[in-house]
């Protein structure tokens, strides 16, 4: 385990999900980062297991999904940011190590509004809702296709 992987204390982290490396930024107390390090998906919830409670921050997805799930499984206190709200607290251009980081400064923020947390239940209900949307529009435009003929 090399050094960079050991998480120091913390008041709030800042992830930024990606598909293969996820990006994580701490912030002391003072809003003052601690620790920037990048991780693979495998090694993300290694690096959450030995770190001690604290308010986690990531942009709403649906992959941000189970990554809360998991984190408030180890003890820790998940908040999903829509990115819209994330956006104003960028300071440069677009690279995941300074989105990381503008996650990590917006969830401290307490006038942000957070997105829920949902259930495996509630995502797979979602999916389901959205599976039969899909097929009545395919419906919906053959028949219209058929009628034009």
């Amino acid at each position: 385990m090399s050094q960079r992987s050991v998480p120091r204390p913390a008041a709030v982290y800042g992830i930024d999900i990606g598909k293969n490396v996820f990006h994580v930024v701490s912030l002391d107390c003072d809003g003052e980062p601690v620790q920037r390090v990048r991780f693979r998906r495998n090694t993300l919830l290694q690096f959450f297991e030995r770190a001690a409670p604290a308010v986690v921050g990531m942009e709403s997805c649906a992959g941000s999904q189970w990554v809360a799930r998991k984190l408030q499984a180890l003890g820790h206190k998940v908040r999903l940011i829509p990115a819209q709200f994330v956006k104003p607290y960028e300071k440069s251009n677009k690279r995941d190590i300074i989105d990381t980081e503008a996650i990590a400064e917006a969830v401290t923020r307490p006038t942000i509004r957070f997105a829920a947390i949902k259930s495996e239940e509630q995502t797979d209900l979602q999916a389901l809702h959205r599976v039969r949307d899909q097929m009545i529009g395919t419906r919906t435009r053959l028949f219209n296709q058929m009628r034009a003929f």
